[in-house]
């Protein structure tokens, strides 16, 4: 998928500041879950889970990419591009990103997110949820090094793990 094929850009998230002098940036975590639920629901129903979770997955995807051009440094090198984004991502209140394992020659990763923007909390259904996360982690790991990254969560707190946990490979 190219950036190029969807009209998402950093800037179409506008003044925050000057659109919301009162409210300001946050908003409960409640709100974005009603938001994210509510689409994906209605998505499930009009294209099936399968496909869903697909669009689900490519809108983290563009937004990845948009993430990472604007917000992270691509210039660091791997171990400070990964620290950086453990700190914006911190910062943004997405999540704890914490790097499990990495082999530096094959790129493959694991990483877990704690308090996880989209599932911490969740009842656990036995289901992996964070189809946004995996596209997201996807979208800036290809725009920080031009490759392909396949990106698939093995652990989720709904179901039952205590942090996401994302297995990441170079796609071949």
């Amino acid at each position: 998928m190219k950036e190029e094929s969807y009209s998402f850009d950093w800037s179409d998230i506008g003044d925050i500041n000057l659109g919301r002098p009162n409210l300001g940036e946050e908003t409960k975590v409640s709100v974005y879950r009603m938001m994210q639920y509510s689409m994906r629901g209605v998505l499930a129903k009009e294209f099936g889970s399968e496909r869903a979770s697909k669009l689900i997955y490519d809108s983290g995807y563009i937004a990845g990419l948009n993430f990472c051009k604007t917000q992270l440094d691509t210039k660091l090198e791997l171990n400070q591009f990964l620290a950086q984004l453990q700190k914006r991502v911190k910062e943004y209140k997405i999540g704890i990103v914490r790097v499990e394992k990495i082999e530096l020659e094959s790129l493959e990763m694991t990483l877990t997110v704690e308090e996880d923007l989209d599932c911490s909390g969740l009842n656990v259904t036995n289901e992996r949820v964070c189809d946004y996360d995996e596209g997201f982690i996807a979208g800036i790991l290809e725009f920080y090094t031009n490759l392909k990254f396949s990106v698939k969560e093995v652990d989720c707190w709904s179901s039952g793990g205590r942090v996401c946990r994302f297995k990441i490979n170079v796609e071949e």
